[in-house]
């Protein structure tokens, strides 16, 4: 693994472990501490992973414009921003302008780091170091590690105060912004650049492409559940939040120590379209458990158990989805432009949880409704988006592979 490389993953690590140590413990502190409603709740949430994910694409087109480095230091800077901002938001437009400027920070840095490590994952390929899947998987242990760490860091400091959890994001960042400034190159060599202008039509007419962002924005909303519908679930079964610091906790341990040899077996196995199909269908398998339970309306330990299965089965389709979507992006891609549909994949995918954010907060908010509706929409939405998958047939989805002599070819995984 080259030096570059390593960095790029140390960086999803530190990225995770700043930004997990708040974000479990937004909707609880805007829910509770300020007085929001669930609906309006549910739209912060969704408008931070918009601000995100959706503006990806800018991130994206940046990058192929002006190199990873000035985005990647841009990026951080705003990140500092807006983890302090929050930490004295008080009213819903403070909120509001805080959250967005977290979200828009990551729509910079991600995909500068998300399309340099799928390069470097595709050339190691190439070059006959392994599968690229491997390396994508490596990045999302790293993130899970961050993911891990995270949420513990923030449990702690939230013994003093919400606030105390923000800064200590933002200090995080101040050390990467430090580290960045000093390690990462100037020059990537092999990254060309290309006017941000232009590319944006192809991409609206790709097809595979549109249906690559679908199933895995429908996997990024039902993510978006550990913050929105867990949280309520944990706390009407344990009376605290207490337990939900553990339930991440579980989560990132599973794919520290499973997301590699998933990865293995997956890559043996399946092929991407049924790998991803397979997560999302894990996942809704989840949401059914819950919806499955609730009526019962159990407490305490048994009250739990529900949830976790949630939490490790949506963690398992995780692993299954995200190294593969990130993996798919580069045989989709145009030349050039991996960038710009790197922050695609997940801008389409930010609209989606959008949308369903707001819908599921409306959901779990509507006392009328019976108690696992919210939870048995989300299982279909999941299942459903199986069936927008791009098909791997027909060049959609090919992976390079390097065979005798030293000459790359194209050929569709097993």
């Amino acid at each position: 693994m080259t030096p570059l490389l390593r960095l790029l993953i140390l960086t999803q690590l530190a990225f995770n472990v700043a930004f997990f140590a708040v974000l479990p413990f937004l909707a609880e502190h805007l829910g509770r501490t300020i007085g929001m409603a669930g609906w309006l709740v549910g739209l912060v949430l969704g408008l931070r992973t918009f601000s995100q994910q959706g503006l990806f694409v800018v991130g994206g087109a940046l990058t192929d414009r002006y190199g990873v480095r000035p985005v990647v230091l841009a990026g951080c800077l705003l990140r500092i921003a807006g983890f302090g901002w929050l930490g004295y938001a008080e009213r819903t437009w403070t909120v509001l302008a805080s959250v967005l400027l977290i979200g828009f920070a990551a729509a910079l840095f991600s995909p500068a780091v998300e399309s340099e490590v799928a390069r470097q994952a595709v050339l190691g390929e190439e070059a006959g170091h392994g599968p690229r899947t491997r390396v994508l998987a490596l990045f999302t242990v790293a993130g899970q590690a961050g993911a891990f760490v995270g949420p513990l860091l923030g449990a702690l400091l939230l013994a003093v105060d919400f606030r105390a959890v923000c800064l200590a994001g933002a200090g995080v960042f101040v050390l990467v912004l430090a580290g960045h400034a000093v390690l990462l190159p100037q020059h990537i060599p092999g990254r060309r650049h290309v006017p941000v202008r232009g590319g944006l039509r192809e991409l609206a007419r790709h097809r595979a492409f549109l249906g690559l962002c679908c199933g895995y924005g429908a996997y990024l909303l039902a993510y978006n559940q550990l913050y929105l519908a867990l949280p309520a679930e944990v706390e009407r079964a344990a009376g605290s939040q207490t337990p939900l610091a553990w339930l991440f906790a579980l989560s990132s341990l599973l794919v520290v120590t499973a997301q590699l040899p998933v990865t293995r077996w997956a890559g043996r196995r399946l092929a991407p379209r049924r790998s991803m199909a397979a997560g999302l269908l894990l996942t809704a398998a989840g949401f059914a458990a819950v919806a499955a339970a609730r009526p019962a309306d159990a407490t305490g330990a048994a009250g739990l158990l529900p949830a976790a299965l949630l939490v490790v089965l949506l963690t398992l389709g995780q692993m299954l989805v995200a190294p593969v979507a990130r993996a798919w992006v580069p045989d989709l891609a145009e030349d050039g432009r991996l960038g710009l549909y790197t922050g695609a994949l997940s801008s389409v995918a930010g609209l989606i949880v959008l949308l369903g954010s707001a819908g599921t907060g409306t959901l779990l908010d509507a006392e009328w409704l019976p108690p696992a509706v919210p939870w048995l929409v989300l299982a279909g939405v999941t299942a459903a988006a199986a069936v927008l998958l791009p098909r791997a047939e027909g060049g959609a989805a090919r992976f390079r592979v390097r065979v005798r002599g030293g000459r790359s070819r194209s050929s569709p995984r097993p």
